[in-house]
């Protein structure tokens, strides 16, 4: 059988990826000149039109720049970019959770339409398939014999945990819907795994810095945390939490591999399998927290420390808040062996997830519209991320260290040891700009000179004036 002839599409893709390739390698620098047009479509046997779009594509993502009469420029490499932070020391003991004052306080001053929101962990609107969803709802609506006003299932809609359970094959999952509860946005699947597992006082191990949320679900149970430090790149030090483990008595891990947040770290495969083997020797369970794991800007999706789960003690949970839908709250738990503990806590809980939003989520899956609308996603997603890169490293302090995820939302930015990130959050308030500082994202009030910064907002010429606003506050701070 003859092989198909590559489509422009893939032709001007793979022409731009193997540019970007020389650039990240630095072969070609910043400031070389590019192939012209018509050398580029020449010496690459395409057309001047897929040369066109190749060099298109790289403008757009902040890679080349376009100089009148003169051609295609090298304007940015992401190995051109400021020091990863540093790692944070490790827990020195187990301490409860009293971050909510200022959590509250950060938040509370974040509701102004007006405002340039870098603080808020999720896709602008404009990049989600509002019309699609919109027709996958009324269609639901016209042929659901009780119009959606029915509880549902307990344990989820069957048709959506059996799209769940097809998704779980771009991860490494041979699931079945069977294996999956639906929950009421990813927290949820958090709240019922960690009640099901621990009790009040109970220490469980987490990442160092991490998701903020996750503090306030501990500290509504009455846990305590001990802090694990985390590599901005590689994630979680093994060696750390083994003699955490040791040293504290450990009832469950709640790690996100794929992607952090706020340092968008992600555990490589060895690791991964490495954490697994180490908490089935300690009886430990694994609270996987998977939510950014279909946000990847590499050519596969990574896998997810499940995939080496033998004995049932990796609970893995995920959502479609932050690829899909954030307001309809439809996140999801593969429970592992305590299936019947969260389905118990479940129905205690809120009885069903909403109806209707289960039913238009399973449609839009089953339509194959979600692995199209995750390509266009991950694309915006990683050209806003190298836009941002730039742009920060043009407009913050030199000493200022950065992040450079593969997938996710977020950068972490540390600046100068003297700089109070909190403080920088409030003069930023004053020009119309927020952020999430580095405190609420340790229960320890650590990382008092970094901060969070999401680049979920399209590029736009507002977007490059904040960021150079908050330069500038962040060298008089």
């Amino acid at each position: 059988m003859k092989n198909r002839p590559a489509t422009s599409d893939h032709l001007y893709q793979s022409v731009a990826d193997r540019i970007e390739q020389l650039i990240e390698k630095r072969a070609l620098k910043v400031g070389d000149k590019l192939l012209s047009v018509r050398s580029l479509s020449k010496e690459q046997g395409i057309s001047l039109s897929t040369a066109f779009q190749a060099y298109y594509h790289l403008e757009s993502k902040g890679l080349v720049e376009a100089r009148p009469q003169s051609g295609y420029y090298v304007k940015f490499s992401p190995s051109h970019t400021l020091d990863v932070p540093l790692c944070c020391d490790p827990a020195e003991k187990a301490v409860p959770v009293t971050i909510d004052e200022m959590i509250s306080s950060v938040y509370n001053d974040l509701r102004s339409d007006k405002l340039l929101n870098f603080a808020l962990g999720a896709p602008a609107p404009d990049l989600l398939p509002a019309a699609k969803l919109n027709k996958a709802v009324a269609q639901v609506l016209r042929t659901a014999p009780d119009s959606c006003l029915n509880y549902e299932h307990v344990q989820g809609n069957v048709e959506l945990r059996k799209q769940i359970a097809r998704q779980s094959f771009n991860w490494g999952g041979t699931l079945g819907g069977d294996d999956i509860v639906v929950t009421a946005g990813c927290m949820e699947a958090l709240s019922l795994t960690l009640k099901a597992i621990t009790r009040p006082g109970d220490a469980v191990a987490i990442e160092s810095p991490t998701y903020f949320g996750i503090f306030q679900v501990m500290e509504s149970l009455g846990l305590k945390v001990v802090e694990i430090p985390t590599d901005p790149v590689s994630g979680i030090d093994l060696d750390q939490l083994e003699r955490a483990i040791r040293r504290f008595s450990i009832k469950a891990c709640l790690f996100v591999c794929n992607f952090n947040n706020p340092i968008g770290s992600c555990l490589p495969e060895e690791k991964k399998k490495q954490l697994v083997e180490l908490l089935t020797r300690k009886n430990i369970p694994l609270i996987e927290d998977d939510i950014y794991g279909e946000l990847y800007f590499g050519k596969t999706r990574p896998r997810t420390c499940k995939v080496y789960d033998t004995e049932g003690l990796v609970i893995q949970c995920g959502s479609f808040s932050k690829s899909l839908a954030p307001g309809y709250r439809i996140g999801w738990v593969i429970p592992g062996r305590y299936k019947d503990q969260i389905i118990r806590l479940k129905r205690m809980n809120n009885v069903s997830t909403n109806t209707l939003a289960q039913s238009a989520i399973a449609l839009f899956l089953a339509n194959g519209r979600y692995e199209l609308h995750l390509r266009h996603l991950r694309r915006a997603l990683h050209t806003q991320s190298l836009r941002y890169t730039e742009a920060i490293s043009r407009y913050f302090p030199e000493d200022t260290r950065m992040t450079r995820p593969q997938g996710g939302f977020a950068l972490w930015l540390e600046l100068g040891r003297g700089t109070d990130t909190y403080l920088l959050h409030k003069k930023a308030l004053k020009h119309g700009i927020g952020i999430a500082p580095g405190q609420i994202f340790s229960s320890q009030g650590k990382f008092r000179n970094c901060f969070r910064l999401s680049f979920g907002l399209p590029w736009s010429s507002r977007v490059d004036h904040g960021l150079k606003t908050l330069g500038e506050l962040a060298r008089k701070t």
